[in-house]
């Protein structure tokens, strides 16, 4: 597929836009790395925190009219989770010197895989961090998102963990890189 992708910050229009890449992203790209019970369980620990949005630090990719991908860095505490996930924010501002930008809310849409959208939201990411202080990312990756941090430059920063959405263990690995 040949695409001319722009790229832009989010706004709260696109809302339901990003909730429909997010959910067909989910729905198809995790199925190589989890079990349907897990993928299943992932649509309620993964989301978008439209604080990100609100923040100016979530970005868009866009292949004409359509949404490509998705994704954004935060100055907040919140490692993950989305608006009706049942993980908890913290939205106390991390201080540059000390802590981390976190790399949140990764999403392409499956029309568009490997064109390069990761990659190109993370270079947006990394660069707006940079801008803003920060010497080090981290995040909290999928099992399909691990390959495409990992080609980032990203490290774990922690063994595997797992989150419990009713019964079912979702798998999750905290990264990091210096920038």
């Amino acid at each position: 597929m040949t695409a001319h992708f722009i790229d832009r910050v989010a706004r709260l229009d696109d809302l339901d836009a990003l909730h429909r890449v997010m959910i067909r992203s989910i729905t198809h790209l995790q199925t190589e790395f989890l079990t349907a019970e897990q993928v299943a369980a992932s649509h309620k620990v993964m989301g978008l925190d439209s604080l990100l949005i609100r923040d100016g630090t979530y970005f868009v990719v866009e292949s004409g009219d359509r949404i490509a991908g998705c994704g954004g860095w935060s100055f907040r505490e919140t490692l993950y989770g989305g608006d009706e996930s049942i993980i908890a924010r913290e939205p106390s501002i991390v201080d540059p010197e000390n802590g981390a930008a976190k790399i949140r809310a990764m999403y392409t849409d499956p029309d568009f895989k490997r064109c390069g959208i990761g990659k190109r939201i993370i270079q947006l990411c990394e660069q707006a961090a940079r801008s803003a202080g920060y010497r080090r990312a981290e995040l909290m990756a999928t099992a399909a998102g691990v390959p495409l941090y990992e080609s980032c430059g990203y490290s774990p920063k922690s063994t595997l963990q797992f989150a419990e959405i009713d019964g079912v263990q979702v798998p999750l690995l905290q990264m990091e890189k210096m920038l």
